[in-house]
């Protein structure tokens, strides 16, 4: 039920997440999948949550780990990071404070970005969720901002729509669906003329 409700508030947050309940599950995602940041849970069934941490960090995995546990005392948090987690949430934990530091780890993920990302009179602020376009707002859906934001990370290069439906979407999306195009055709519409959004043919898109 908790990581249902992790994933749900995640996902409003215009995040990519896929759930795995147990360890076994975990470690066999993360072996295809390069996650930017895994949620944790220290006390997983089949495989425990701090195998789960040392066989990542054994295989020298990119992910960022937050690892969540019941216990909230200096020792169990020193345990935890000394497994290879790069940070540490302890349970209960306020919702909004599991968001900042899952951004914060993903920041860290890739190198370093501005918390503030601007191109080509766009500018997106992930924390205030808040999109502008030469200083006049844009309200853009949730899968508009996670694209946005990801065509802005890519700081001009060509993003893919493979990795597009990666970061944006989940595990469960069609591979052969259309909704990148679509996505792509509402969000340029709402940006403006001119456009500032590239269609590379056969390749991706980049801002």
């Amino acid at each position: 039920m908790l990581a249902d409700a992790i994933a749900t508030g995640l996902r409003r947050e215009a995040m990519a997440v896929d759930v795995a309940y147990d360890g076994g599950t975990a470690l066999e995602k993360t072996s295809y999948i390069d996650y930017d940041v895994i949620v944790l849970d220290r006390d997983l069934p089949v495989v425990h949550g701090d195998e789960v941490a040392r066989r990542l960090v054994s295989e020298r995995s990119a992910s960022r780990i937050l690892m969540l546990t019941a216990a909230g005392d200096v020792d169990d948090k020193v345990e935890g990071l000394g497994l290879g987690a790069d940070d540490y949430l302890a349970k209960p934990f306020v919702f909004i404070e599991l968001v900042a530091r899952v951004r914060a780890l993903g920041r860290r993920s890739a190198p370093a970005l501005p918390p503030v990302l601007e191109r080509a009179g766009v500018r997106l602020d992930p924390g205030k969720r808040l999109v502008e376009r030469d200083g006049k707002e844009i309200v853009l859906t949730k899968k508009e901002f996670a694209v946005l934001e990801e065509l802005l990370r890519a700081d001009g290069a060509v993003v893919s729509q493979e990795d597009l439906l990666d970061k944006a979407w989940d595990e469960n999306i069609d591979p052969f669906t259309n909704v990148v195009r679509v996505t792509m055709m509402t969000l340029r519409k709402k940006l403006g003329e001119p456009q500032v959004i590239e269609t590379v043919p056969g390749v991706g898109y980049k801002l």
